[in-house]
């Protein structure tokens, strides 16, 4: 992985940088103040995030915030020199993924790095899922709201109404939702033709 490391200590940078190479992971920076890891976070596209709490002019946990809001989630692991439970608080509110005391050795950062990726994975399968669910229900509701349209105007029942529209999508290969979406766009046109108009 590639790994932003934001510690504002050299020789803590320095060793957690050699840690991480050992791993085998990229190290980009270690950056120091908050500036340079936004800085390096839009330029480099890290995989992962690995953010001192206590920076030289900046907090790590509002840091993991901002680069939430501004471009794409990453997974967020969090070291502290304190052992302070309001730090684990702020950690979990803040959407961090894993949470590290120094001094750290290499099998607890290599497991928080895993544990942290692997939560990100877990967050973004559930996201697409809950994504795939609302469009799956978006296209459910237009399709009954054209089977409506059909029965009222042209005087048919559901099943007939429903099997209009499949038809309609495997002749012009096209989605289920996207001719219903076109009938309900027509709705004007077809109830006026249910009623017997021009």
């Amino acid at each position: 992985m590639r790994i932003l490391v934001a510690e504002d200590d050299p020789i803590i940078a320095l060793g957690i940088a050699r840690r991480l190479e050992r791993l085998g992971h990229e190290v980009i920076g270690p950056a120091a103040r908050g500036a340079d890891v936004l800085r390096l976070a839009a330029e480099q596209a890290p995989d992962l995030y690995l953010l001192d709490v206590d920076l030289e002019d900046a907090d790590g946990l509002e840091l993991a915030a901002t680069l939430e809001a501004t471009g794409p989630r990453r997974p967020v692991v969090v070291l502290t020199g304190l052992d302070a439970p309001e730090l684990v608080e702020r950690s979990i509110a803040s959407g961090v993924d894993a949470f590290l005391t120094k001094p750290v050795d290499d099998r607890q950062l290599d497991a928080a790095l895993r544990l942290a990726a692997a939560r990100h994975a877990e967050h973004e399968a559930l996201q697409v899922e809950v994504t795939g669910a609302r469009q799956a229900l978006a296209d459910r509701k237009v399709v009954e709201q054209a089977k409506g349209i059909l029965i009222r105007a042209l005087g048919i029942d559901e099943p007939a109404a429903f099997a209009r529209i499949q038809r309609s999508a495997r002749d012009r290969n096209l989605r289920l939702a996207d001719v219903a979406q076109s009938i309900v766009d027509q709705r004007a046109l077809l109830e006026e033709r249910g009623r017997g108009g021009a």
